[in-house]
């Protein structure tokens, strides 16, 4: 790592570190929690905890991409112990932040400017009747926490799109920070009042909005290690302007990276100690924040991904849930995966040359047990010619 003099600035440092490419990469592997020596004390809140956000999606095929998360960094942990150490003790809300995520209730005070947008608004999509919105809050006083159905329904008789007008008030005040999700239960929303669910101390909109978005910005810059302005700026969504008011406020520092083409800011503390340790060999998750932003995961890893979920069938290239396989801080491959009774389905598998079919095999093998799987079976790998060699290491 070098230093480069800078011209003098109001707030910023005077000079910036210079990374080469393979440090930048290091640096956002360890500060992701992908190199080193995971903590497992601090278990899956801990890793909550780090990264600030962990993204919910609907999408479940391994397992949803929630339990993945900490799955790719600590292992092998319990299933239902990943949901309760979410949920329990009131440790975590579901709020707007990069897309729908799981957030620690420290951040609670953050999203204030978010809420204040939201209520800023006259409408939010759906026209809601005179009444329905205090007759949710009313009847989440009386009842305790409550799913959308059990509030009264969360749909109309029409089509999937066409809101009750409950949905719609819960929803809107679950936007307006009156209402909060404690829990997922059986995928739906589990509401209940701000007020009851998140603790005195942290139950206000106390801070402006250019504090909560300096601290988001710092956190983002703690979370990735080294970003660009729009890599940082969309880890919880926010404006580009917003970053640019707040940034050299922030605490993160400007630096350069060898290929990037673009300025970028780091942890300090990322760049205080050479980033060393094992590397972790695991399935990815797509909407795992080390490779969530395409152009990012092109910049660091030289590897292109597209989540095609939604793309036509015929036009896929990769698989409906193609996950990146991440080894020797390297994306080496990519398994679509799929589960047949006790058995998990390689759909198809793209490999990276020889060197990355030990590394494939060893994430299929461990993520087939965590899953509860006796056996794996491969249905296609692109270069057919490494097949063999993967049915070998496989079984080894």
């Amino acid at each position: 790592m070098t230093t480069v003099p800078m011209p003098a600035q109001k707030s910023v440092p005077k000079t910036v570190a210079a990374l080469s490419a393979a440090e930048a990469r290091r640096i956002a592997l360890r500060a992701q929690g992908f190199l080193g020596a995971p903590d497992r004390r601090a278990g899956v809140r801990g890793v909550l905890r780090h990264l600030g956000q962990v993204q919910l999606d609907t999408i479940s095929v391994l397992a949803r991409s929630h339990e993945l998360i900490p799955y790719a960094r600590l292992g092998a942990v319990g299933r239902s112990a990943v949901e309760e150490a979410y949920w329990s003790d009131g440790h975590a809300f579901e709020y707007w932040s990069h897309a729908a995520c799981i957030l620690p209730v420290e951040e609670w005070p953050l999203f204030a400017f978010r809420r204040r947008a939201y209520r800023a608004r006259p409408h939010w999509y759906h026209e809601l009747s005179d009444g329905s919105y205090a007759k949710v809050i009313d009847q989440l006083r009386a009842e305790g926490p409550r799913t959308a159905t059990e509030l009264g329904g969360a749909k109309n008789k029409g089509e999937w799109w066409d809101w009750s007008d409950t949905k719609i008030a819960v929803e809107r005040a679950l936007m307006y920070g009156e209402v909060v999700v404690t829990e997922r239960r059986g995928w739906k929303r589990v509401y209940d009042l701000a007020e009851r669910a998140i603790p005195e101390a942290l139950l206000h909109d106390d801070l402006d909005d250019a504090e909560c978005v300096r601290r988001l910005v710092r956190q983002a810059g703690e979370a990735l290690g080294v970003g660009t302005r729009a890599d940082i700026a969309d880890y919880h969504r926010l404006k580009g302007e917003q970053f640019d008011a707040v940034v050299a406020d922030s605490g993160l520092v400007p630096v350069t990276v060898e290929g990037w083409g673009k300025p970028a800011w780091a942890d300090p503390a990322a760049l205080a100690s050479e980033p060393r340790g094992r590397h972790r060999t695991t399935l990815l998750s797509p909407f795992d924040s080390l490779i969530w932003e395409r152009a990012r995961t092109e910049r660091i890893f030289g590897f292109t991904h597209r989540l095609e979920a939604y793309v036509p069938k015929p036009k896929r290239v990769h698989g409906y849930f193609a996950m990146p396989v991440l080894a020797g801080g390297r994306l080496v491959g990519r398994v679509d995966p799929a589960r047949e009774g006790r058995t998990l389905v390689a759909k198809q598998i793209s490999l990276d040359g020889p060197k990355a079919v030990p590394a494939v095999a060893q994430a299929l093998r461990e993520a087939a047990e965590w899953v509860g799987c006796e056996s794996v079976r491969v249905e296609r790998v692109t270069t057919p010619e490494l097949a063999p060699l993967l049915t070998r290491a496989l079984d080894a």
